[in-house]
């Protein structure tokens, strides 16, 4: 571990992912709690928000992707920490001389250019973490998004209610600032020297089509990544319902699951880091779901406070082996000219089936007991492991890539 933070490029990913997490939490609250104070909690001005956070992921993610293979990764999430930070001082202009509604503009903003920024991030990784390495440097990184889960709502709305929206917004901006700093700093981007001519945008979008068509790890991911997105959307909506009517407790007790679940989430990650060295990331990933099949069994059948607790803080446990697992077979098994193309292709798969199951969610808990959609969700899960079990046994050693040094 102690190699892991001598890497100066993985020590600047990680303040910088810091930066932007105080940032994100801070501008995601704090507009949540401006837009439900102005429009009275009106749910289609809410639901706005989700949408201006959601939907660049379906419209831009690919796109992007691509255009990530071209540019130099370094550089690209510089110039996306800077936009952002001025598209948020530019809301805050609006404030004085136009309209509140602008703050939509800051989560549209800022979801198009995470399509760009985030792949840029894995292909940093990529080129400059040893390959050994890289699981544990992913378990890091996702630690540090699972504390925030658990932090990043209590600092938002601290922040909101004592300072107020002008200042969450200045705190969002000089977040970005200094990670856009932070990252600056880095060696330039190695040029790379081609003889080839340039291709067509189409043409290469269609080849990392072909890419992860042709390579077998990744098709089997995205399939697992569908099956995942399918049984998360599925019961995501339906948590306030495990409250009230299985546990006859008031809605707002839902907090308490959540928040247990994040508990278990940071101490995942930690346990995930620590077998980052011995254990397969095929095998973490078969772990964690089949871990969370049993977990939401449990809390779909369970009419006991305690039961439920102990689901809840086992899936937040084994969650990272899915999220670590599947990043470091990404990374592993994508060349560093297409990380961007095969992220465009596969975090659309996830995000996609988890939009579809939550909208019907509400229908489903109509025609169907909780405890059935549950069950569903569970079922989902094993068939996410399905797919993964032919890599199980697969040797560490046969990675797609041969001959690219990294490190």
């Amino acid at each position: 571990m102690s190699g892991l933070f001598r890497n100066r490029y993985v020590r600047a990913i990680l303040l910088s992912g810091l930066l932007l997490q105080v940032g994100i939490w801070v501008r995601n609250f704090a507009i949540l709690l401006y837009v439900m104070d102005r429009t009275g909690g009106d749910p289609l001005a809410i639901s706005m928000i989700s949408v201006a956070e959601y939907a660049p992921i379906f419209l831009f993610s690919f796109l992007a992707g691509t255009f990530v293979d071209r540019w130099r990764p370094k550089r690209t999430m510089v110039w996306c920490d800077l936009i952002s930070a001025i598209s948020v001082i530019a809301v805050l202009l609006t404030f004085v001389y136009g309209t509140w509604k602008a703050v939509f503009f800051v989560t549209l903003i800022s979801s198009i250019l995470s399509q760009f920024s985030h792949p840029s991030g894995m292909k940093l990784f990529k080129l400059h973490v040893p390959a050994e390495q890289l699981q544990a440097g992913m378990s890091l990184y996702q630690t540090l998004f699972a504390i925030f889960m658990v932090l990043g709502p209590i600092l938002g709305t601290f922040v909101f209610q004592t300072f107020g929206m002008e200042v969450a917004m200045v705190i969002t901006a000089v977040a970005f600032l200094l990670s856009a700093l932070v990252l600056f700093f880095l060696p330039p981007d190695p040029v790379e020297v081609s003889s080839a001519q340039p291709t067509a945008l189409w043409t290469e979008m269609a080849s990392g089509i072909r890419y992860v068509k042709e390579n077998r790890v990744l098709t089997l991911l995205g399939l697992c990544f569908m099956a995942a997105g399918l049984s998360i959307g599925m019961v995501q909506p339906l948590g306030i319902f495990l409250v009230t009517e299985r546990l006859g407790m008031p809605k707002e007790s839902l907090q308490w699951l959540l928040m247990l679940q994040g508990v278990g989430m940071i101490a995942g990650g930690g346990l995930t880091m620590t077998l980052a060295k011995t254990v397969a990331p095929q095998k973490l990933l078969v772990i964690g779901l089949l871990g969370n099949a049993i977990a939401l069994a449990i809390c779909g059948f369970s009419t006991q406070l305690w039961l439920t607790l102990v689901a809840q803080l086992l899936s937040g446990l084994l969650l990272p082996c899915i999220q670590i697992g599947i990043n470091t077979m990404l990374l592993k098994h994508t060349e560093s000219s297409f990380i961007g193309r095969v992220n465009g292709i596969l975090i659309p798969m996830y995000t996609g089936s988890m939009v579809v199951t939550m909208s019907v969610a509400g229908v489903l808990k109509e025609q169907f007991s909780l405890v059935s959609i549950y069950l569903l969700s569970s079922l989902l899960f094993v068939v996410g492991t399905m797919f993964i079990m032919p890599l199980y046994r697969m040797q560490e050693g046969k990675i797609a890539e041969k001959g690219e040094q990294v490190g």
